[in-house]
């Protein structure tokens, strides 16, 4: 509950802020009027992002044996690289408000008002997106079943935190939020990674080389519970839905856990390096 309630807190948080922002500069600019365009853009992404995720879930309830687990272990990793991509997009972009309010300006001025629902719809549909993808990842990794619950749990604080911000009732530090939430999402991308690969790996796509590396899973209680530390565990079974913990992984899966930390760490570097040069 905990993964589908981060996912969705930011991945709405950062559509709340985008609408926010075009909002509040239309407001300034004594663009009122304009607001429905807004607005209707805003529903058509959510009625889009709905539908993708019925198309997404139907064709991922589709698939049984090891034609599941090949999709299963693509989707996953595929999301882990979505997950770098948007959290590396975030660290350039130090003048989205500028960006947003100038391509506003572009749509008034040229007379193309509808241009500002396409805006609107795009950036909203694309944090929509983004959402299916994580969440069906993450309910495919995770062993638990409040994926749902969490999810929703996170549009609405993410309604409310966003209100809250441009209402001016409450100052609140944007970039902490998004520095804390960007380190938990790349644990969850690596973890969401080594998974993809010991899905290929049961589906014999990807070599085994060292079935179990190690096994810390502790055995199973006498009264058939499992200990905390176990992956059906109460602290295993969290840990392993946010950070893809596994008490017994294969070698591949612990090589491609460190290679994708390793890896987010230099681009991080890099990244900022540009930004200390300009």
């Amino acid at each position: 509950m905990l993964t589908s309630f981060i996912i969705t807190f930011r991945e709405s948080l950062e559509a709340a802020l985008i609408v926010g922002i075009i909002l509040a500069y239309l407001s300034r600019t004594q663009g009122k009027k304009y607001y429905n365009l807004v607005y209707l853009g805003v529903v058509a992404a959510l009625v889009a992002s709905i539908i993708s995720a019925f198309i997404f879930n139907t064709v991922f309830g589709g698939f049984t044996g090891r034609t599941e687990e090949i999709f299963e272990g693509i989707v996953m990793i595929f999301a882990s690289l979505l997950i770098t991509y948007m959290i590396l997009w975030m660290l350039k972009q130090r003048h989205v408000k500028k960006e947003l309010q100038s391509k506003v300006d572009k749509e008034i001025h040229e007379k193309h008002k509808f241009g500002l629902f396409f805006l609107a719809f795009i950036n909203v549909f694309r944090e929509g997106i983004e959402t299916v993808i994580f969440l069906g990842a993450a309910v495919t990794a995770s062993t638990t079943e409040n994926t749902l619950f969490g999810g929703i749990l996170g549009v609405i604080a993410a309604i409310v935190l966003g209100y809250f911000i441009f209402a001016g009732t409450k100052k609140v530090k944007i970039k902490t939020f998004f520095n804390v939430t960007s380190i938990l999402l790349v644990l969850f991308a690596a973890g969401l990674f080594a998974h993809g690969i010991h899905e290929l790996q049961e589906a014999k796509i990807v070599p085994v080389v060292n079935e179990h590396l190690f096994d810390i899973n502790p055995p199973e209680n006498t009264d058939g519970s499992f200990p905390l530390m176990h992956e059906k565990g109460t602290i295993g079974s969290l840990l392993k839905s946010l950070f893809g913990y596994n008490g017994n992984p294969s070698l591949i899966e612990v090589i491609s856990y460190l290679f994708y930390l390793i890896l987010i760490f230099v681009l991080y570097k890099n990244i900022n390096r540009v930004h200390e040069v300009i």
